[in-house]
């Protein structure tokens, strides 16, 4: 695919995408925090820095190449993605505070990725490999992130019914999208990509692994119920990959950046499934949970 065709193409079909979000979102989803703040701030702090600093640790201990390190830390910076609400209904989690989690993350992600992304290059990456996400690049990110989920949001306030008959097309797409950003990222690195599989799939499991875990016993540890706990593994083990990958080969140029996020596509998947079954099976067993109306 030309690469001019994907700085256009790519950052359009995200936007579509966070639409997509936006139309399952209302008002009410970003006041919940009232109700039960102690899960959302822990959930993003989970996500913000307990995850951040696991993700610096794993480039450091496995000595990932420049690029690849800020691309884990570009993984680590995402929010989580809107398929944790389907993993979170499957596994018995609390799906409303997974939509509270989805609206607040995607606000907070506009702000807190371009910081971790420019600290990670500003760390891994030598003068002359410099990448970083100047203001332009940041109001970038914010205008594919806000925007988009604003404007699906308004959709969904004064046309409701169009916004529901838009909800599952779009859902489609994004599985479609998702298939095809890996795709142009695979065969922009063919010649690399078995290298790419060889350093970056440990990590990538790894901080995968670890995402799902600490997303579950963080919460629990302070005390927040088994629903809601298992609602904040899979919003914070679930990271948005395809935002991570269009930002890396549209905003950043770079395929390189984009591999840790494209073998994280491959996995995570089952990985969050094996944990979601462990939990069914070992873990304390939901109670009926309270609506975060």
């Amino acid at each position: 695919m030309d690469s001019g065709l994907i700085t256009i193409f790519l950052p359009i079909a995200l936007a579509i995408i966070m639409a997509g979000l936006g139309l399952e979102l209302t008002p009410k989803d970003f006041t919940r925090i009232k109700k039960h703040p102690k899960a959302v701030v822990l959930a993003l702090f989970c996500q913000l820095f307990i995850l951040v600093g696991i993700a610096f640790f794993i480039c450091k201990i496995l000595a990932l190449s420049p690029a690849l390190a800020v691309g884990l830390m570009l993984l680590a910076a995402s929010p989580g993605g809107p398929t944790a609400n389907l993993f979170s209904y499957l596994y018995k989690g609390d799906i409303a505070l997974n939509i509270t989690l989805t609206a607040i993350n995607s606000v907070v992600a506009a702000f807190s990725l371009p910081f971790i992304v420019n600290l990670a290059i500003q760390h891994f990456m030598t003068d002359g490999q410099q990448v970083g996400l100047q203001f332009s690049k940041v109001a970038q990110v914010f205008l594919i992130i806000i925007v988009p989920v604003c404007l699906g949001m308004l959709l969904r306030h004064f046309s409701p019914r169009i916004a529901e008959k838009l909800n599952r097309p779009v859902r489609i797409f994004a599985v479609i999208f998702l298939v095809l950003i890996i795709i142009v990222a695979v065969f922009k690195e063919r010649n690399n990509i078995l290298d790419y599989l060889m350093q970056i799939g440990a990590a990538t499991a790894l901080f995968c692994f670890a995402s799902l875990l600490i997303g579950y016993f963080i919460p629990r540890l302070f005390g927040i119920n088994s629903a809601q706990a298992r609602a904040c593994a899979f919003e914070i083990g679930i990271h948005n990959s395809t935002l991570a990958m269009t930002i890396a080969l549209t905003i950043m140029s770079s395929t390189t950046i984009a591999m840790p996020a494209v073998v994280y596509s491959l996995i995570m998947y089952i990985f969050a499934a094996i944990f979601g079954t462990l939990l069914n099976r070992y873990s304390p067993q939901p109670q009926l949970q309270e609506e975060l109306a």
